[in-house]
């Protein structure tokens, strides 16, 4: 139960001072690199728990269960140094559109993962730089120029080397990852653009609140009751899904999209390993080749869209 705390020595953590210090962030490359690598290790985990789980359980239930033990996590990571003030936000239909969006995304991509291996379906999901790059032409009129539209055409071949192999079940879980992908896309981009006036800590918090509040609604349609084994996977999963979402917003909070950006593809060699040990999905040629081409479109939109303006670093 939170109560009323004693403010530690020094200046306390108010609203204002979080938006403050949200507006006036200034960029630091390298911690936002480490905190973007942590999150790749605990996503690639906790996907691959995810994985595992869908197989018995709904994607409903897997995710609520993941969603709450994330709240719990980051709230026990958050308040303690700031209390309830990161709760304060002018955008709260930001933080429930950018929500329901992700819950949406996560929903797809669970799908996804019982029906492919995982390396694919981590691959496909790294498609979304293209399509933010594809929804910014069509709705906020940006040129494309010759040199993103190659990129686009390039990476969306990639992902069509990934997705064609293998079986119908494979064709399948590639279309809900690829849906995944698009929805990605646009979340990554919401968070960035709110940073301007939402700390990491605000943006998190309202994340998993929201989180929780949506696969909680839909919970009594779709629960079965876990073993005691499942629950505390389930609890486990969402521990170290919280601490992966803390660190991935903290990394988008404290550098640019174009500095953190590729080492979140790291997260295909932790998904790999993974899919090979538990599930002995050995990567295809068509898996490897298409991902690079993918990886690499991805890498040179973050390198175009940067102009090449230099990086702030600690």
């Amino acid at each position: 139960m939170l109560g009323k705390r004693s403010n530690p020595p020094g200046p306390s953590l108010t609203s204002e001072s979080l938006e403050q210090r949200a507006s006036t962030r200034a960029d630091r490359v390298p911690l936002g690199i480490l905190f973007m690598l942590g999150a790749t290790v605990m996503f690639a985990v906790s996907s691959a728990l995810s994985k595992w789980q869908v197989a018995n359980y709904s994607f409903v239930e897997v995710l609520f269960f993941r969603a709450i033990a994330s709240l719990v996590t980051c709230a026990v990571l958050i308040l303690p140094s700031i209390g309830l003030a990161v709760l304060h936000t002018k955008r709260l239909r930001d933080h429930f559109g950018r929500s329901a969006t992700q819950a949406t995304a996560q929903s797809l991509i669970i799908i996804a993962f019982g029906l492919m291996p995982l390396a694919g379906a981590v691959a496909i999901n790294f498609s979304s730089p293209l399509f933010a790059t594809l929804f910014a032409a069509l709705w906020l009129k940006e040129k494309i120029g010759a040199a993103r539209g190659c990129a686009l055409v390039v990476g969306f071949l990639g992902v069509v080397l990934v997705a064609a192999p293998g079986a119908d079940s494979f064709r399948t879980g590639a279309l809900f990852a690829l849906a995944n992908a698009v929805l990605f896309g646009s979340v990554t981009a919401a968070v960035r653009g709110m940073t301007s006036t939402e700390s990491a800590e605000t943006l998190t918090m309202y994340q998993m609140i929201f989180l929780t509040l949506f696969f909680g609604l839909a919970l009594p349609f779709f629960f079965t009751a876990p073993t005691s084994t499942d629950a505390l996977a389930m609890i486990g999963n969402g521990l170290i899904n919280g601490v992966g979402q803390y660190w991935w917003t903290r990394a988008l909070s404290l550098a640019p999209p174009s500095a953190v950006g590729p080492f979140y593809y790291f997260s295909l060699v932790w998904s790999a390993a993974l899919g090979f040990v538990f599930w002995g999905d050995v990567p295809t040629f068509a898996l490897l080749g298409g991902s690079a081409i993918v990886v690499g479109s991805g890498l040179f939109l973050l390198w175009h869209e940067t102009g090449k303006k230099p990086l702030a670093v600690d």
